[in-house]
């Protein structure tokens, strides 16, 4: 995943993060790894083992692992647009175990906003189980402490393929405001809580008394991670996954 593409701003403590002025992004996106690895580290670097994400995919691109994402609807996922680029797409959804579990299904096809670092896949058949139901304007504030998922790099190893986790991994941040995401999108800013987020983890969600109201895009991988804003787009997601 592409999460050296994440930036911070800072607003008023109460203000709902769709109402802040961004600021320009500072980091650049991570990179998608390109070869599979499994590795008993942990992902996201710091944090811990999630225990409860049925929404939660991982997104394999031409069976290689990539990035994270969630199950919106039966047949929709969410995540990054800088994800699906690579084509080939498959998910794993419902199991906190990349390597097995759950249910398998494939990319049918895929829609991507035009001005923002998100991403719609229609899967080529019906996956039922619990969807991550997304927020509106308004469900994520300043100073907020928000979960952050994923099943990404676990340190600053050099190439981020060699420390994805096999297990999700959750963590802890603190919403400093609005900034930009990867492709210059609304997103929400964070600041480390107990981890951060690392290539591998772009396309998962941030999650605010657990509804869905980021998507990530950037990360500085020490301090500051980029979400883009869900509640900024609902419209377009509604408009093309009718949730």
């Amino acid at each position: 995943m592409r999460l050296s593409r994440l930036a911070p701003a800072i607003a008023a403590v109460g203000l709902s993060v769709a109402g802040l002025v961004p600021t320009a992004a500072a980091q650049a996106p991570a990179p998608v790894p390109s070869t599979p690895a499994a590795t008993s580290a942990q992902p996201i670097i710091g944090g811990g083992y999630a225990s409860n994400a049925p929404w939660a995919a991982r997104l394999f691109s031409n069976g290689r692992q990539t990035c994270s994402s969630t199950i919106i609807a039966p047949t929709w996922i969410l995540t990054a647009k800088h994800c699906v680029s690579g084509g080939g797409l498959s998910f794993r959804i419902g199991s906190l175990d990349q390597t097995s579990g759950g249910t398998v299904a494939n990319g049918a096809g895929t829609y991507t906003h035009s001005a923002s670092d998100l991403a719609l896949v229609k899967l080529d058949r019906s996956v039922q189980g619990t969807y991550a139901r997304l927020g509106q304007p308004g469900s994520v504030q300043v100073n907020q402490s928000v979960q952050v998922y994923g099943w990404g790099a676990t340190s600053q190893c050099g190439s981020e393929i060699n420390c994805q986790s096999q297990l999700l991994k959750v963590a802890n941040v603190t919403v400093t405001g609005g900034c930009r995401d990867a492709y210059n999108g609304s997103a929400i800013c964070a600041r480390r809580g107990n981890g951060i987020t690392a290539g591998g983890d772009s396309g998962g969600p941030m999650m605010a008394n657990g509804i869905q109201v980021g998507v990530a895009s950037t990360s500085d991988r020490q301090t500051t991670t980029a979400y883009t804003n869900v509640t900024a787009y609902r419209s377009w997601i509604q408009s093309v996954a009718g949730v």
